[in-house]
């Protein structure tokens, strides 16, 4: 339901009701006015006392003149123009009038001619005593009432652009903090995965509550808790946790509402926030996107950029200025730290600086307990294994995954969440919603089908780093099929030897089709992306190239136009990322061309079932044929046993075939 209570708090909805009120009255006043007076001229006044129309008259003097109003003997008809309003035709209007109203000079030959006359016709004529305070009067009032409603007018338009104490939503208070204080239900036990990130915001929270304990020893209160880290890691999660453990005022406010339009109003802003803030010391502020006002200063040119940089230096001299903030404690939050001003993350201002990275197996799990609360699972349902599947998702991912899961369950009428849901919504995290209605010719599914099957046998043979999980060649999002390649152990560090690999991967679906069709597809654009950003990132950044040597070329937080090294170096870098590229395009080339008849198993597998998880991809790169449900083997065989197997039966082969020839050499 809308709710309408804005219309009467807007100025122009009173000013507009006053005039249609006034506009009213005085149509009504002026009709009312018409019919029951005419107003006639002197001469007019003279000429109907001679004809004997009149009935009766006083006169009044009044101003300077004489009023004189009077009574018709009979009711006249009175010719108007009706043009009173804007929706009233221009037609001539015909009303009775039985009285009149006139003005004359005060003049001893008019007032004896009219005496004479109204004697001749025997008219009544009266007199009225002069009234010198009435006019006065009527003027005072008139006056005072204006004066009254210009008075109401005022307030009502301050009260509209000032709000409440110049609240937030007015032009008054425009230079007024938005913050106010809060709490949330937030706990630290509700944040998981982020054990020493917890222990750092906690000794503020404890420093908060329990000071003695840390300045009987000499320690003072940290000024500020910068929290950077990827999007969706939990960075604000934190600050909720903080806001609900701490149990003082929290103010929580976003970086971009201290910069408007106006000029100086996020410097006042920021003045106002840490006033009140000190008023209920100890407090906490917690300023999210921080980068939005904290970005290095001397890039601008003026206008919006002076803006910015004057509400830095008014938030840098509130952190660690003159007069200090004893007892308020500033955290922030960004996923772009490289780029804040040096002297905002300076020690003094911002003390600790606390990463909140991407979560390893064990923080994967714990957060997949803390959101699996409330979701009833199926027996089937293995959080370790879903956290081993889901490398390098934050919490928002994981959250969302059980989300979509616990959808996709109620969209098939189950009560339970089974591993199922759980494979799709993986899925959908990953790539998108499956389009299995898209119609795709047989021709392009075949070449989708051996594209898919080329990334999986290099994957297969080059298994050190990464083991194939999952391949489909069902649509979803912009893709056309794909292969879920995982690392075999979250790593923190990459070699050469792993990059390589995965640059064969990836130039297996191309290598693939350019082998079984002779020809390429746009299918593997992609694919060179990858590619080309994780070979260039070798060459300039991870010192792995020999002719470029160890040094860094390109930073991933630097702007990507602004090149620091000359066009002979960046010349060599392309050749060098080229170079990585061809060199993993013919490692591809030579494992697909040894593994033609499980390439070919593994494409007919695809179009004929679409997708094919681990388990199917080992039997059918080991056996030939998809695995049998009762076959104990092949659901524990883990890949490392079943390439054990396979290599130990070509040797075996191979051992027979030179015994052969070694007897028919004999």
């Amino acid at each position: 339901m809308r709710n309408n209570k804005g219309l009467f708090k807007n100025t122009l909805f009173y000013v507009v009701a006053l005039l249609i009120v006034l506009g009213i009255a005085m149509f009504f006043t002026s009709r009312g006015s018409q019919q029951q007076n005419q107003e006639l001229q002197s001469s007019q006044f003279v000429q109907k006392l001679k004809d004997n129309e009149i009935k009766n008259f006083s006169v009044k003097p009044a101003d300077g003149v004489y009023t004189v109003s009077g009574e018709y003997r009979k009711a006249q008809e009175v010719k108007s123009d009706n043009n009173s309003g804007i929706f009233l035709s221009n037609s001539k209007k015909v009303t009775k009038v039985s009285s009149f109203k006139t003005k004359m000079l005060k003049n001893n030959g008019t007032v004896n001619e009219i005496t004479k006359l109204a004697k001749k016709n025997n008219i009544k004529m009266g007199t009225q005593a002069a009234d010198a305070k009435s006019g006065l009067w009527s003027n005072l009032i008139f006056s005072f009432l204006l004066i009254v409603i210009l008075i109401v007018f005022f307030v009502i338009m301050m009260n509209q652009m000032g709000g409440k104490n110049g609240g937030k939503g007015s032009i008054m208070g425009v230079g007024k903090s938005k913050a106010k204080p809060t709490k949330s239900d937030v706990k630290f036990t509700d944040v998981a995965g982020e054990e020493e990130e917890k222990q750092e915001l906690v000794e503020v929270v404890e420093f908060l509550k329990d000071p003695m304990k840390y300045t009987k020893l000499g320690a003072k209160i940290p000024h500020g808790v910068l929290l950077e880290g990827p999007p969706g890691t939990g960075k604000t999660l934190l600050a909720k946790a903080v806001s609900g453990e701490a149990g003082v005022p929290f103010y929580s406010i976003s970086g971009s509402d201290f910069v408007e339009m106006f000029v100086g109003v996020g410097a006042s802003r920021v003045r106002d926030l840490f006033t009140q803030a000190k008023k209920d010391s100890p407090a906490i502020i917690f300023i999210d996107e921080i980068d939005a006002v904290g970005r290095k200063r001397g890039n601008g040119m003026g206008g919006g950029h002076d803006e910015r940089e004057q509400t830095l230096n008014q938030l840098l001299v509130e952190m660690d200025g003159f007069s200090g903030n004893d007892g308020v404690i500033v955290i922030a939050a960004t996923n772009r730290a490289d780029v804040l001003d040096p002297a905002l993350t300076r020690p003094g201002r911002f003390d600790r600086k606390v990463l909140v990275g991407r979560p390893d197996v064990k923080g994967r799990e714990a957060i997949l307990k803390v959101h699996a609360k409330n979701k009833p699972f199926a027996a089937d349902v293995d959080l370790h294994e879903i956290a081993k599947q889901t490398p390098g998702f934050v919490g928002a991912d994981l959250a969302n995954l059980l989300n979509e899961a616990a959808l996709l369950a109620a969209r098939r009428d189950k009560t339970e969440i089974g591993a199922a849901e759980l494979d799709e919504a993986e899925d959908r995290v990953i790539a998108g919603p499956a389009k299995k209605d898209k119609v795709v010719s047989q021709k392009e599914q075949n070449i989708v089908a051996n594209h898919e099957a080329g990334h999986t046998i290099v994957g297969l043979v080059l298994n050190d780093a990464r083991v194939v999980h999952k391949v489909t060649i069902v649509p979803r999002g912009r893709a056309g099929g794909y292969a879920i390649m995982l690392p075999r152990e979250d790593q923190q560090l990459m070699s050469k030897k792993n990059a390589m690999e995965q640059l064969a991967g990836l130039m297996g679906g191309r290598t693939a089709e350019e082998i079984i069709f002779n020809s390429e597809s746009s299918g593997a654009s992609n694919d060179f992306e990858q590619a080309t950003n994780l070979a260039r990132a070798m060459v300039t950044q991870y010192g792995m190239s020999e002719k470029l040597g160890t040094v860094q070329l390109e930073s991933p937080s630097q702007d990507p136009y602004v090149k620091n090294y000359s066009e002979k170096t960046a010349a060599v870098i392309d050749e060098e990322v080229r170079r990585l590229i061809d060199k993993a395009h013919g490692q591809a080339h030579d494992i697909i061309e040894q593994h033609r008849e499980q390439h070919k198993v593994i494409a007919e597998a695809l179009l004929k079932y679409e997708t094919l998880d681990e388990k199917e991809i080992l039997s059918l790169y080991r056996t030939g044929k998809m695995p049998e449900e009762s076959d104990d083997e092949s659901e524990t065989a883990s890949f490392e046993e079943s390439k054990e197997q396979l290599e130990e039966k070509e040797q075996d082969n191979q051992h027979l075939d030179d015994n052969d020839k070694n007897d028919d050499e004999d």
